[in-house]
């Protein structure tokens, strides 16, 4: 039973410690994800939530502990490496290409590495979102802030990871397209692709998401289902601000 786990278990995150020069900022913290997994990162602003994600991308390395990915270690490998193996990461902020246009963003990292039975392709990128669709000749600079989330989002999607990573999934954003993306959420959820995701929406993560981890100040505080978070009011509150 222990191999089977172990085997279903494609992101394990081990005691990292993660500094900003002499400034430590994670302090041991873990996390996994499974096979076909939603899992949660959540806690208060300013407690590690990002650098936690650059850590597993190697954009911060963490200078201790392990982060192992499909089976391989990962901690000392270079972003690129790490996206090659199959990673895909919507950033805090977006990051598209603002002086490309929408399509050309969408192409200019896909890729099908693992032969996926259903890859995402342009094609299917404009059925999750139609808007992308009728923007696709639009820079990115011109595009409103949802629009430029559903981008970034198809654009990972667009590399078939094996692991899709959101950090602040729906922040800034209006209540109609955080619905959007939440949709889209659930909806790649069913596909079958395994999530990391970084929101501070307790609600909707808790209906989609399969487990959640808390971090408080660099640290993993609690970890657990959706039934067992819902079920722990005050511990929303002592570390979520809820």
């Amino acid at each position: 039973m222990a191999e089977n786990m172990v085997a279903d278990t494609l992101l394990e995150v081990d005691g990292i410690e993660t500094c900003y020069g002499l400034s430590q900022v994670l302090f041991g913290l873990s996390l996994s994800v499974k096979s076909g997994e939603m899992v949660s990162l959540m806690g208060r602003n300013g407690m590690g939530k990002t650098t936690t994600i650059r850590s597993i991308m190697g954009l911060t390395p963490a200078r201790a502990g392990s982060i192992r990915f499909a089976g391989s270690e990962v901690r000392t490998q270079p972003s690129y490496r790490i996206a090659q193996l199959g990673v895909g990461l919507v950033p805090e902020g977006r990051q598209i290409f603002p002086n490309l246009t929408v399509r050309e963003n969408l192409v200019a990292a896909a890729a099908d590495r693992f032969d996926s039975s259903n890859p995402w392709t342009l094609a299917a990128i404009y059925v999750m979102f139609p808007r992308l669709a009728e923007r696709a000749s639009n820079m990115g600079n011109q595009l409103s802030g949802g629009e430029q989330q559903m981008l970034a989002i198809g654009r990972a999607l667009m590399t078939n990871p094996k692991l899709l990573i959101l950090d602040e999934a729906t922040e800034g954003l209006a209540p109609l397209i955080r619905e959007e993306i939440w949709s889209c959420l659930s909806l790649l959820k069913s596909r079958g692709q395994s999530i990391l995701v970084v929101d501070k929406n307790v609600d909707h993560l808790a209906r989609i998401c399969d487990r959640h981890t808390i971090i408080e100040r660099g640290k993993t505080v609690w970890s657990g289902t959706s039934e067992e978070l819902m079920a722990e009011p005050d511990l929303q509150h002592k570390y979520l601000g809820i």
